[in-house]
């Protein structure tokens, strides 16, 4: 018998999705408490410990890391590397798309404060 994966990846269930579409499971991943700090984390491309990690993203605990770098990993957007986590090619490539989305709620939330 065969284990499900732990992160939601495309063409599996998901939250939102019965059939694991694409972008509902991007969602789905991106939403979990901890996954984007983590990336954010790592936007330099330097690779960081687990301890630096840990620090850099205000003493979370280590069992919630540990979740979420797997999970990560599991989506290749994360790698394990001799000198620390790093981003894959595709996890960089995912925070320069995500670029335009910020910038899109930075426009919002001057809107919504006028």
């Amino acid at each position: 018998m065969t284990t499900s994966p732990k992160a939601p990846l495309p063409g599996t269930r998901v939250r939102g999705s019965a059939t694991g579409r694409p972008i509902m499971a991007l969602l789905d991943l991106l939403g979990r408490r901890g996954t984007l700090r983590l990336l954010w984390e790592l936007r330099e491309g330097t690779p960081q410990n687990f301890r630096a990690l840990q620090e850099s993203m205000g003493g979370v605990s280590p069992t919630l890391l540990n979740a979420r770098a797997k999970e990560l990993r599991e989506a290749q957007l994360l790698e394990l590397r001799p000198e620390g986590y790093a981003l894959t090619a595709r996890g960089l490539g995912l925070l320069a798309e995500l670029g335009p989305l910020d910038r899109w709620a930075q426009n919002w939330a001057r809107a919504l404060t006028r």
